[in-house]
């Protein structure tokens, strides 16, 4: 596991990279803010790799502090940065990095960076040893042949595809992961859709934290959650046939919206007998949607031919090279497309008002839609892009700002409800009538 130093006299920028590298499966040795704390940290710590900003606080800036750190200590820096003119590009060149990210960047940028950047130096390594063996068994004075050294095989860096998904939430869904990281943020979705649409939400799980986001909808009987422990997951059918039993007549007040997330497979029989339970239920005419979930660890081929079993819409996220990205109404999507993750990137950054008008549909703060992007769509925003709309929206009396704690929370006034149910009906218009479809008058639901 690589160990890396990361530099940058900005918190939010340290914060969110120590985040995603975690979640990368890098460990983050120590953060510094300024060129002569970066080189004391790299000369105690001696990370593999360091990230590295360039204007800094302090005596010595990015570039001198690399500078010094790859002279003396000979670890692989790498920039990230918000310059990128010429003058800069090219003293930063000077210093031989192993890499140059310009601000915003996004994950992809980043693990790419990181992997031929450890990759280089680990190649480059090889080489030198490979080189002095050579010269070692040469007879005095005979020149080694480069032939001797051996190629270096590159790593192989897959494009990390996204899958775009639309109201699934109308079906028994199998979810099939292999990054448990990705988990949480479809669940969390799913929940508010889920509890925006009426009706039940059922959430079961084996290990979750999403509960303490919904403390109002459990209080409110809006959400019924269930913590499943070990030995206990027979007792899932029986709770989940009283819940059923319950049910009104079939309309969305009536409908049972079920998220099962089985992280823990010992208990399988019980699994398949909660799975043919639902189908059969549904069948028979109960008003069921949601999500199955399992982690592919624990899977063999037998076992997910039987959870497949009876359902036909089946998701699998095979791990950080693929991204699942639900689509928000405002948006049109198709029901399954796959597109390049540096697409999303591209529509998210240049079309980022609609983004964020589409997060304002309950108190939020300019911190938790930055994350929600990023959950959401894996695209890092900075916060001051954010808050630039988030202030015009105030100013024009759309949205009102409450303290709550230390977090500024805005929230839609009942004129901004209205401003921001017509400005999504027009993004989505001017998009349908882009990408051909036949759209429905500004304003109105098509």
């Amino acid at each position: 596991m690589a160990k890396i130093l990361v530099v940058d006299d900005e918190a939010i920028i340290t914060m969110q990279l120590e985040e995603r590298l975690h979640a990368m499966g890098y460990t983050v040795v120590g953060m510094a803010a300024s060129g002569e704390d970066a080189i004391g940290k790299a000369r105690r710590l001696r990370p593999d790799l360091i990230l590295m900003d360039i204007v800094m606080p302090g005596r010595l800036n990015g570039i001198e502090a690399a500078q010094v750190i790859i002279t003396e200590l000979d670890i692989p820096v790498v920039f990230v940065t918000s310059y990128a003119d010429d003058a800069i590009i090219e003293k930063a060149k000077q210093v031989r990095p192993y890499g140059y990210i310009v601000k915003p960047f996004n994950e992809l940028e980043i693990k790419a960076a990181i992997e031929v950047a450890l990759f280089r130096r680990v190649a480059e390594q090889e080489i030198k040893k490979a080189a002095e063996a050579a010269r070692a068994q040469a007879p005095p004075g005979a020149v080694p042949v480069a032939a001797g050294i051996p190629d270096a095989e590159y790593l192989s860096i897959p494009g990390i595809k996204t899958v775009l998904l639309k109201d699934i939430f109308t079906d028994i869904v199998l979810f099939l992961y292999a990054d448990p990281s990705v988990k949480d943020p479809i669940f969390r979705f799913a929940i508010e859709n889920g509890v925006q649409k009426g009706g039940r939400v059922f959430f079961a799980y084996h290990r979750s934290v999403l509960q303490k986001h919904f403390l109002e909808e459990i209080r409110e009987g809006r959400l019924f959650t269930r913590r499943v422990k070990k030995g206990e997951l027979f007792f899932l059918s029986r709770i989940l046939e009283k819940c059923m039993a319950t049910l009104p007549p079939a309309g969305p007040p009536g409908s049972l919206q079920i998220l099962f997330d089985f992280s823990d497979t010992e208990e399988f029989g019980d699994i398949i007998a909660i799975k043919n339970l639902v189908l059969a239920k549904k069948a028979a005419g109960v008003p069921v949607t949601g999500i199955i979930a399992l982690n592919l660890e624990d899977l063999d081929h037998t076992r997910i031919r039987l959870l497949s079993e009876g359902i036909s819409r089946i998701i699998v996220s095979t791990g950080k090279d693929t991204t699942l990205s639900f689509a928000h109404p405002a948006f049109p999507a198709e029901a399954l497309t796959v597109v390049p993750q540096e697409t999303v990137e591209d529509v998210v950054k240049k079309l980022l008002e609609p983004v964020v008008l589409s997060l304002l549909e309950k108190p939020i703060s300019g911190y938790d839609i930055v994350h929600e992007i990023h959950n959401r769509y894996r695209v890092l925003i900075p916060q001051a892009r954010i808050y630039a709309i988030l202030h015009e929206l105030e100013v024009s009396g759309y949205l009102e700002m409450k303290l709550s704690g230390k977090s500024k929370l805005y929230s839609p006034t009942e004129t901004g409800k209205k401003y921001l149910r017509q400005r999504l009906s027009e993004f989505r218009f001017v998009f349908r009538h882009i990408l051909g479809d036949e759209p429905a008058a500004p304003g109105r639901e098509p």
